[in-house]
C-alpha cells in the first residue's frame, strides 16, 4: 500500500495501477486511472469505491476529458448531496459546460433521493440559458423548488410570465398583480389576472387595475368590475370613472350595484340616462332609488328640451312638496292631467281654486269640470258657483253642485242608497268624460 502510494507521488501511475488493484484499493485505483485517462476504468472503480470524494475527483476529470456521459454517471452520485450540489454545478459552469450540467440535473430528477435543491437549481439554469423550458418545469415541480431563490432568477431573466406564476404559487398576489401591469406584453393573461386581483390585500390595487384596464383593455372593464365590486368603494370608483369622462363605459356596472341605493351611483346613472333620453329608464331608477339629489336633477330637468324629461322634473318637485313648482310646470307644459293630480295630492285648496282658474283662463272647460271633482275635497262651493256664473259654464259645474247638494243632504236627512249611488257614479262619469274631451 505504502508502495503504491509512493509509485501514485512519483508519477509511476502504471505501477500504482497495478498495486492498488492487489489490494483492492478502488478509491485511489480511480484517482490513478484518471490519470492515466482511463475514464471508463475509473469510474467503474469509483462506484466500487463508493465514496463521494472519489466519485467527485472521477467526475471533474471527465469533466476536463470531456467525457460527459461518464461524468454525468459520476455526477449522478454526487447531486443527492445538497451540501456538494453548488460545488458540482460551479465546476461545471466554470468551463462553461450549461447543456451537460442542464442534461445531468434533467436526469437526476427522478432519482429517489431527488431534493429541492436539484429542482430549485435546474429552474435557475433555465431561467438563464433555456427560459423556453422553465415555465413547463415550474407547472411540473413548482412545490418542490426553493420559490423566493427562484423568483429572483426569474426577474433577473425578465421572465414575466413566471414571475406572475412564482407569485400567485407564493401568495404574493400583489406582486403578481403589479408585474402583470407592468410588463402586460409578457404576463397578463384575463383569466389569471382575474383570479389574482380578487385575492389581493392592497385594495388600492383595485384601483390601478382598473386604470390599467381602461388604458389598455377598456372593452373587458366591466368584466373586472364585476369581479371587484363586493371590495369596491363605489363612490370612489364612480368619481375616478367621471374624472376620467368614461361613465358611460361602465354603464353596465352601475346598473349592477345600483342595488345598493349609493348616492354616487344613482345620480350618475341618473345622469347618462338623461345624456341618452331615456325617460322611462330615469323614471324607473327614481321610483326605485330614491338616495340621490332630487332638487339638483328636478332643476336641471326642468330645462330640458323634451318634455317628457320636464314631466319627470315636475314629478320629482311633488315628491319634495314643492307642489306650487310642480303645478306651474304641468301648467306650463299643458300637462292637465298631471297638474290636477298634484293639486289633489297638495292638499292645498288655494293651489286647486288658483288652477282652476287658470283653466278658465285657458278656456279649457273641460279641464274644469274635471278638476272640480279631482280636487273635490279641497274646493270651495261658493268658489266653484261664483267661477262658473262669471264665466257663464254652470252646465260645467252643475254635476259637482249636485254632488256637493247630495252630499249635504245625506248629512241632513240619509237620503236611499241607490240615489247615493247614481249620483256618485253620474259624478265619476262626469270626471272620465272631462278626461276624454280635454286632456
Amino acid at each position: 500500500m505504502q508502495v503504491g502510494d509512493r509509485c501514485y507521488e512519483e508519477g509511476m501511475y502504471d505501477a500504482a495501477k497495478l498495486l492498488y488493484n492487489n489490494v483492492s484499493n478502488f478509491a485511489r485505483l480511480a484517482s490513478t486511472l484518471v490519470h492515466l485517462g482511463e475514464y471508463q476504468a475509473a469510474v467503474d472503480s469509483a462506484r466500487k469505491a463508493n465514496s463521494t470524494r472519489t466519485w467527485k475527483e472521477v467526475c471533474c476529470a471527465c469533466v476536463d476529458g470531456e467525457e460527459f456521459r461518464l461524468a454525468q454517471i459520476c455526477g449522478l452520485h454526487i447531486v443527492i448531496h445538497a451540501d456538494e450540489l453548488e460545488e458540482l454545478i460551479s465546476y461545471y459552469q466554470d468551463r462553461g459546460y450549461y447543456e451537460e450540467l442542464i442534461g445531468l440535473l434533467e436526469a437526476a430528477l427522478g432519482l429517489e433521493r431527488a431534493h429541492m435543491g436539484m429542482f430549485t437549481e435546474l429552474a435557475i439554469l433555465y431561467s438563464k440559458f433555456k427560459p423556453q423550458k422553465m415555465r413547463e418545469h415550474l407547472e411540473l415541480f413548482w412545490s418542490r423548488v426553493n420559490i423566493p431563490k427562484v423568483l429572483r432568477a426569474a426577474e433577473q431573466s425578465h421572465l414575466w410570465a413566471e414571475l406572475v406564476f412564482l407569485y400567485d404559487k407564493y401568495e404574493e398576489y400583489d406582486n403578481a398583480v403589479l408585474t402583470m401591469m407592468s410588463h402586460p406584453t409578457d404576463a397578463w393573461k384575463e383569466v389569471q389576472f382575474k383570479d389574482i386581483i380578487a385575492k389581493v390585500a392592497n385594495v388600492e390595487l383595485y384601483y390601478k387595475s382598473l386604470s390599467f384596464y381602461l388604458d389598455n383593455k377598456p372593452l373587458l372593464t366591466n368584466d373586472l368590475l364585476t369581479i371587484l365590486s363586493p371590495r369596491l368603494d363605489h363612490s370612489r370608483t364612480v368619481s375616478y370613472f367621471t374624472k376620467v369622462n368614461q361613465l358611460k363605459l361602465v354603464k353596465p356596472y352601475l346598473r349592477s350595484v345600483q342595488s345598493h341605493n349609493n348616492k354616487g351611483v344613482n345620480e350618475a346613472l341618473n345622469n347618462l340616462l338623461t345624456e341618452e333620453e331615456d325617460y322611462q329608464g330615469l323614471r324607473a331608477s327614481i321610483d326605485a332609488y330614491d338616495n340621490f339629489d332630487t332638487i339638483g336633477l328636478a332643476q336641471r330637468l326642468e330645462k330640458h328640451e323634451l318634455i317628457e324629461f320636464r314631466r319627470i322634473a315636475a314629478y320629482l318637485y311633488k315628491g319634495n312638496n314643492r307642489w306650487r313648482q310642480s303645478v306651474e310646470l304641468c301648467k306650463k307644459d299643458k300637462l292637465y292631467k298631471d297638474g290636477m293630480l298634484y293639486a289633489a295630492e297638495s292638499k292645498d285648496a288655494e293651489l286647486a281654486e288658483t288652477l282652476l282658474q287658470w283653466f278658465l283662463e285657458e278656456g279649457r272647460k273641460e279641464c274644469f269640470a274635471a278638476c272640480l271633482f279631482a280636487s273635490y275635497d279641497l274646493l270651495h262651493p261658493d268658489v266653484v258657483l261664483e267661477l262658473a256664473w262669471r264665466h257663464n259654464i254652470m252646465d260645467f259645474a252643475m254635476p259637482y253642485f249636485i254632488q256637493v247638494m247630495r252630499e249635504y243632504l245625506t248629512k241632513v236627512s240619509p237620503a236611499p242608497k241607490t240615489a247615493s249611488t247614481f249620483l256618485r257614479l253620474d259624478g265619476e262619469h262626469l270626471f272620465s268624460i272631462g278626461f276624454r274631451s280635454g286632456l
